[in-house]
């Protein structure tokens, strides 16, 4: 086994009620990385968590902890915190009790109890608020005692399940930032569900695309963005154009009714795939220009782009531009070789 994986899932079956949670997952965590558990409701991702916090118990499968089995060993005897998605404070306890909860279960000296939950809100960002009461606190600053209990206890691996659910845009964008920085301060593995793309891309050393309990795809959040297994992972993970083309030789591809240069090789002859255009990387031209001539249909301001629907052939693209084109225009469409993505044909 490689010495720098953490946790090791090996060939993981979960049911519940016979319906089939988890396949026959696989999937190892490496030390000291921010993993992100990305899919949409119901695809086994805080099953995933849960099985390695001990709090389901596989029907079959291994889990390993730096090289041990710990498949029989209860929640708190694992080198594992959970922070959940309700944070699951105790109302009745204040701010430092609350963070100290942990370390009182574990007998720990009172002294190092005090020094650890101290500097433990210092880094949360929570000095001065030992003594208040949970319910006093906002979404946010709740969210920082939950982390701070989570991490006092000197974890090898955080697990974080949707932790950011329940607060509001700007704050979840502030807190991305701050459990990055925390990630990387206290030099440990973090485990963090989402069903947000931006949230898992924004954070994450190693994003793991999931879906009906199967990883569909495992790397970094460039290579899950710009190079998708599958049309799943390609629409899950920002908007696409998603066509069927027909490979004609390597780095040739057909697609739109044109031939285009790609960087794809590998594919057999005249196989038939599917072709992956990101809509920032489309080019707008005028039409004579263009590779492709479509019919404007629809724009819509976005902010820091417009964002185009037209039409070419039966097929409606979706373009993002920082020109707006009128509703009518015709317009060219200009698309590199690197700008196109190369997929097998799936049956989705």
């Amino acid at each position: 086994m490689d010495n720098n994986v953490i946790v090791s899932l090996k060939n993981i079956v979960v049911d519940f009620d016979d319906q089939i949670i988890l396949n026959g997952l696989s999937l190892d965590i490496h030390d000291k990385e921010f993993v992100t558990f990305l899919g949409p409701s119901g695809c086994g991702k805080t099953t995933t968590l849960r099985v390695i916090g001990g709090f389901v118990e596989p029907k079959s499968g291994n889990v390993f902890f730096n090289g041990q089995d710990i498949a029989g060993l209860p929640p708190y005897k694992r080198q594992v915190n959970t922070v959940f998605q309700k944070y699951a404070l105790f109302p009745h306890l204040n701010v430092f009790e609350n963070v100290a909860f942990g370390l009182r279960l574990k007998k720990t000296e009172e002294r190092e109890v005090r020094r650890r939950v101290l500097e433990m809100l210092e880094v949360v960002g929570l000095k001065g608020f030992e003594r208040r009461n949970i319910a006093t606190l906002s979404g946010g600053q709740q969210q920082r005692v939950a982390i701070a209990r989570g991490l006092v206890n000197q974890p090898k691996v955080l697990l974080l399940d949707e932790p950011l659910g329940a607060l509001d845009l700007k704050l979840r964008k502030e807190m991305q930032l701050e459990l990055k920085r925390l990630q990387r301060e206290m030099d440990i593995t973090f485990v963090y569900v989402t069903h947000d793309q931006e949230e898992a891309l924004t954070m994450s050393d190693t994003v793991v695309v999931m879906k009906d309990g199967l990883i569909q795809q495992i790397g970094s959040p460039e290579d899950i963005y710009n190079e998708p297994e599958n049309a799943f992972v390609a629409e899950f993970i920002g908007e696409s154009n998603i066509l069927d083309g027909l490979m004609l030789r390597d780095f040739c591809v057909e697609f739109a009714g044109n031939e285009f240069a790609c960087v794809d090789k590998g594919f057999a002859r005249n196989q038939l795939v599917q072709v992956v255009v990101r809509p920032e990387d489309i080019k707008v031209v005028s039409p004579i220009q263009g590779q492709l001539t479509g019919l404007v249909r629809e724009v819509i301001f976005k902010g820091v782009h417009f964002e185009m629907h037209v039409e070419q052939g039966g097929f409606e693209w979706i373009i993002h531009s920082t020109q707006a084109s009128q509703p009518g225009e015709v317009i060219g469409m200009c698309i590199g070789p690197d700008e196109i993505h190369i997929m097998a044909r799936t049956e989705d």
